[in-house]
């Protein structure tokens, strides 16, 4: 008879990580299906987690919490995709490729920690702009790294305009949003608080991520110029990855 778990959990970054911990100290069955592609591993430092004064990187945060579940779980780690789940008589079961093979988990519960994938500008190699951290997404997060610096802002509307007036009221006066040619509309409340905290806006289409050295050269074409920033926030947002658990709600 197939072995019935526990409580699987649904994804390999911090929270499905920190979950695993719990289970394991509670001496549950349980794996945690990573497919390897946690938004976590991206972060070059992060310096908003407590017991790490000095920061620490994404990659590096996940490996000491892989070290630190294996202590009470040495085999409960799998790297697979898990690309279906289905309510049963007894709770759940989940497929799971893993290389070329899929096999079924069954279980009684089930924790999905799928987490989000940040809406990416569409310019090359922008990964490893994220990965240096020239490219951030998330200003509450570093916003205190990029203080006093030339910052821009890729969003539209009233989102982007929202989080280009946060970060020049918070950490600097230097903002500009770079709207990627769509028009701003939003009310004129709304652009007069930016105004008031000096953020400057580029409505006209940037074409190209350029860096040079430490810094980032948004080539805006154009108007034939370059405009040179030392990091951009992406306002674009973020998708839940939440297709495995509304499949199971529609079932």
């Amino acid at each position: 008879m197939q072995k019935i778990h526990d409580c699987p959990v649904i994804g390999g970054g911090p929270a499905g990580l920190t979950a695993g911990l719990y289970l394991a100290r509670f001496n549950r069955c349980f794996v945690i299906a990573d497919a390897g592609d946690s938004r976590a591993a991206l972060i070059p430092k992060s310096h908003n987690i407590p017991v790490f004064p000095d920061g620490v990187a994404g990659i590096e945060l996940l490996n000491r919490q892989r070290a630190t579940l294996q202590r009470y779980a040495r085999q409960c780690l799998r790297e697979c995709r898990v690309t279906s789940m289905a309510k049963t008589d007894f709770g759940f079961e989940a497929r799971l490729v893993e290389s070329s093979e899929t096999s079924l988990l069954q279980a009684r519960r089930l924790i999905l920690a799928t987490g989000a994938k940040d809406v990416e500008i569409d310019w090359p190699d922008v990964r490893d702009a994220v990965r240096r951290g020239l490219v951030r997404y998330c200003p509450i997060c570093d916003g205190y790294e990029a203080r006093e610096r030339r910052i821009a802002v890729i969003g539209y509307g009233a989102r982007g305009l929202a989080e280009a007036t946060f970060i020049a009221r918070t950490y600097g006066s230097d903002v500009t949003l770079l709207t990627l040619g769509r028009e701003l509309d939003v009310a004129a409340d709304e652009q007069n608080r930016a105004h008031k905290y000096g953020v400057k806006i580029r409505l006209d289409p940037v074409m190209a991520l350029r860096i040079e050295g430490d810094r980032i050269a948004a080539i805006n074409f154009s108007a034939r110029d370059d405009l040179q920033f030392d990091t951009i926030y992406s306002a674009l947002g973020m998708k839940p990855q939440s297709d495995l658990g509304r499949r199971l709600i529609t079932l």
